[in-house]
């Protein structure tokens, strides 16, 4: 993660696993709570990074930036009106051609973007193989990946 980040969301669709990378990265006690005048809960938590201490938020599952659910409004309005120094959007390694679409709207919607292939494993073992360095090239933005439920690629998601 960049040095001079202070709010991080994490964004992506349901199901996931943000919860799960959230999780491995504040390793600590976490604030839930409803987001003002809604149901929708938003998980927040602190993370150190050498020595700048980052607000981490856990933001609701999102298909699109341009919202249709509760929880597609509140996620939005974190990207938006809490203007996140950086962005991790997490997605289903094994569906990445469902999913770029939110990345490529986020990317247009000029936000500190960093794309997090979650789940590689399983990707790995349905035989999906993704060149990253190549998708960084394309997509023009940093691509890590990672397995949050055994805290794979963590390593290398907090040096970006």
């Amino acid at each position: 993660m960049t040095k001079d980040a202070r709010k991080i969301a994490i964004v992506g669709s349901p199901n996931v696993g943000k919860s799960v990378l959230f999780n491995n990265l504040t390793k600590r006690y976490v604030t839930v709570s409803n987001y003002p005048g809604t149901t929708v809960e938003v998980a927040r938590g602190k993370i150190q990074i050498g020595e700048i201490e980052c607000e981490i938020i856990d933001t609701p599952g999102m298909y699109s930036f341009s919202p249709i659910t509760e929880e597609e409004r509140v996620a939005r309005r974190i990207l938006v009106k809490e203007n996140p120094d950086l962005v991790l959007h997490v997605i289903d390694a094994k569906n990445l051609e469902r999913m770029l679409p939110l990345t490529l709207q986020l990317i247009e919607a000029h936000l500190s973007l960093i794309l997090v292939l979650n789940i590689m494993d399983e990707a790995k073992t349905t035989g999906v193989e993704i060149d990253i360095k190549l998708l960084e090239k394309e997509l023009g933005i940093p691509v890590v990946g990672t397995v949050s439920t055994t805290g794979k690629g963590m390593d290398v998601l907090q040096r970006r």
